[in-house]
């Protein structure tokens, strides 16, 4: 799921009035709806943009809730919300363009935020522990130093909250690596706190911690998590685009892969 962090993708109807001249937009740019998703860089982008879109051209900007899936789901259908500042697109990278070649949507500001990255994660005190357990492949070999809290003879994963993009690579990979024959368990965190909670919890219990995450946000930092290598190469555009990001049933052969560069 491809992060662009600050660009503005807009429904094609919005782009004439929000982003002509802005005489004209200040006469004409009337209501004008965001998508404010529930994280930190996606949030501040939304709010940033309403200002703009208020103060600068006079328009009657709303913040509205937003996911990345179901916005840009709604965006393509039905053209709203009219401008979402920040979405993952690694899930639905050819949808995207398709819907942008063929005019419904417009890619409108390149995002201002560098050194993104998505992918596997653990704490930095795991590897000073486990030097040699420095890539997904090795570390998938002991599910015993991540015990899950609700079967201690099972290691766990932490995936994405349903209903992320991510959630459907997080569980392709975990079929291709045939994580559940190594005694791993893939565990949703059920939201966005709960996947911070996770992190949290482990760290500061001194506990080791496995899952998926993003950067730059302020848990990478805070608790100085690590990404992984994935001890193998990334398995290609077809593998990813056509299986990895879809549902179980459009995706009956996973290949084992890194993640695809953000």
């Amino acid at each position: 799921m491809k992060r662009v962090t600050g660009t503005a993708f807009m429904c094609a109807a919005a782009v004439t009035v929000s982003l002509s001249m802005a005489d004209i937009a200040k006469a004409e740019c009337g209501d004008v709806t965001i998508a404010e998703m529930n994280w930190a860089s996606a949030s501040l982008m939304a709010n940033v943009d309403k200002i703009i879109l208020q103060e600068g051209y006079g328009c009657n900007a709303e913040l509205i809730p937003g996911d990345t899936m179901p916005t840009f789901t709604s965006m393509n259908e039905k053209g709203a919300p009219d401008v979402a500042p920040e979405l993952w697109v690694n899930a639905f990278k050819e949808p995207l363009q398709k819907a942008i070649g063929e005019g419904r949507l417009v890619s409108a500001n390149a995002g201002p935020i560098t050194g993104l990255g998505e992918g596997w994660w653990v704490p930095s005190k795991f590897l000073e522990d486990n030097p040699e357990l420095n890539t997904v492949e090795k570390i998938l070999e002991r599910p015993d130093l991540f015990p899950y809290s609700e079967n201690k003879s099972k290691g766990a994963f932490m995936t994405c909250p349903s209903g992320w993009a991510c959630q459907l690579a997080n569980a392709n990979l975990y079929r291709a690596f045939e994580m559940e024959k190594k005694g791993w368990v893939l565990v949703d965190p059920g939201s966005s706190a709960g996947l911070d909670g996770s992190i949290s919890k482990a760290v500061d219990r001194g506990e080791n911690w496995f899952g998926y995450y993003w950067s730059p946000t302020s848990m990478i930092g805070k608790y100085n998590l690590q990404k992984l290598d994935f001890g193998i190469p990334f398995a290609g555009k077809d593998n990813w685009d056509n299986c990895l990001v879809k549902p179980e049933k459009e995706c009956a052969s996973p290949k084992k892969s890194a993640w695809v560069n953000s």
